[in-house]
């Protein structure tokens, strides 16, 4: 099983291939969050879940799943008559682009305030947390550059 820094060099050069991000909107996010959960699948399929408990129509999910396409996060294939999404990329790249755009964006790469914020966090999220920080660093610290 590979390390956690091993996991993340993965990510991080992915990601730097990915297309600046716009903001995602709560639709977007359960569309995606739905399409990861179940994997390739038609509007009909993300309707009848997503767009069910949410109330909205077959015709706004359909331009959630095509707003996603444009956007670089949902591939597609035409299968007969529909369209068969699947995610670009996976959740933690997606997670990693977003908080690269934030830091760059907000933060302009200031590294001092987004450590602080992120060790907050995960300090605020689960104690263990910074345990494995410690560990993350320590690998960081061992591995070949």
């Amino acid at each position: 099983m590979p390390t956690g820094i091993l996991v993340w060099e993965r990510v991080r050069r992915y990601t730097m291939t990915m297309p600046p991000l716009a903001r995602l909107g709560d639709l977007e996010i359960a569309v995606l969050e739905h399409v990861w959960a179940t994997g390739p699948c038609d509007v009909k399929a993300v309707h009848r879940t997503v767009g069910s408990r949410r109330r909205i129509t077959l015709n706004t999910v359909q331009s959630t799943m095509e707003r996603l396409f444009r956007k670089g996060l949902l591939a597609r294939e035409k299968v007969s008559h529909a369209y068969v999404y699947s995610p670009s990329h996976t959740r933690e790249e997606l997670g990693a682009r977003m908080v690269e755009d934030v830091v760059s964006r907000l933060l302009k790469g200031e590294a001092v305030p987004t450590l602080e914020a992120f060790v907050d966090l995960a300090a605020r999220t689960d104690e263990a947390n910074l345990d494995r920080l410690e560990r993350l660093i320590a690998e960081r610290r061992k591995a070949p550059r």
